[in-house]
């Protein structure tokens, strides 16, 4: 599957920049460390204030809000940051994540692109900028970038049906399958059925009946369930049918809720898609 990337959050004075507020910073921490993240954006941003040039205050900030799925807070906290340290690539790549999940997907583009100008070494892993690249309309760089995410996480069906959505954009619906990227072993309940999906093999009503045969009251069917309906509304957005996609991305992110970045991706392109109907 597309593995999250987690900054993991060194809850430790970093060296060579003043500290902030100890007892708010601690706080701060502590909170953290208990999954109690609104006390840790609260105390972080109480120690931002009392050391504006803290780094520790904006990096525990930014965390917690991307924990809250206070987007705005975290591109906030990471410009903050980014302010005090512009090389910081961490900083960078957090706020990527940020912009990506409000739909400002140039801006994320623009994040992502400078962290592997800085550390090219980490883009085999990048599947998220190949998300940013699609919805900011840079179809044959979503491509490529798909294409090198495959010799990091070759068995991701995820990963085949972005290739395949920014590859219909650039050769069309029939080249695009014959070069969908072959997955045979992503155990998940529907990916086999998404695979067959963009491969023309199944209809989506194959997808959405894999899904439902999972128990729904159990983590493992509302993910199914989630999975089935983000994928068979971006098969429609392949398709071109804004109705279909509005008919299936809406449950997936109104009904079945999950804690993965995709949950956010889907949500993002909901609101896109919302806007554009206005």
């Amino acid at each position: 599957m597309f593995r999250p990337w987690i900054a993991v959050l060194a809850l430790v004075v970093l060296p060579g920049f003043a500290r902030a507020d100890d007892t708010e910073l601690e706080k701060a921490k502590a909170a953290f460390r208990k999954q109690d993240f609104a006390a840790a954006r609260d105390h972080a941003a109480a120690a931002a204030k009392a050391d504006p040039k803290s780094l520790d205050a904006r990096l525990i900030q930014g965390g917690a809000c991307g924990q809250l799925r206070d987007q705005q807070g975290a591109v906030d906290a990471y410009t903050a940051a980014l302010a005090l340290d512009p090389t910081n690539m961490t900083f960078r790549d957090r706020r990527g994540d940020a912009y990506l999940k409000l739909g400002r997907f140039k801006d994320a583009v623009a994040d992502f692109d400078a962290v592997l100008e800085a550390k090219p070494e980490l883009a085999p892993e990048h599947w998220r900028r190949g998300i940013a690249l699609y919805y900011a309309g840079r179809y044959a760089d979503g491509v490529k970038q798909f294409e090198t995410h495959q010799t990091a996480n070759p068995e991701d069906v995820e990963n085949a049906a972005w290739h395949y959505l920014c590859n219909v954009k650039v050769v069309g619906k029939e080249k695009a399958q014959a070069k969908l990227i072959a997955v045979t072993r992503d155990r998940r309940v529907p990916m086999a059925e998404i695979q067959k999906m963009f491969a023309g093999k199944l209809q989506p009503a194959d997808v959405l009946a894999a899904a439902d045969k999972v128990p729904a009251d159990t983590d493992a069917g509302t993910e199914a369930r989630f999975y089935a309906d983000l994928y068979v509304a971006l098969y429609y957005a392949a398709e071109g049918d804004d109705k279909k996609v509005r008919e299936y991305l809406t449950p997936a992110v109104e009904k079945y809720k999950i804690g993965h970045y995709m949950w956010d991706v889907a949500n993002a392109h909901l609101a896109l898609l919302k806007k554009k109907e206005k």
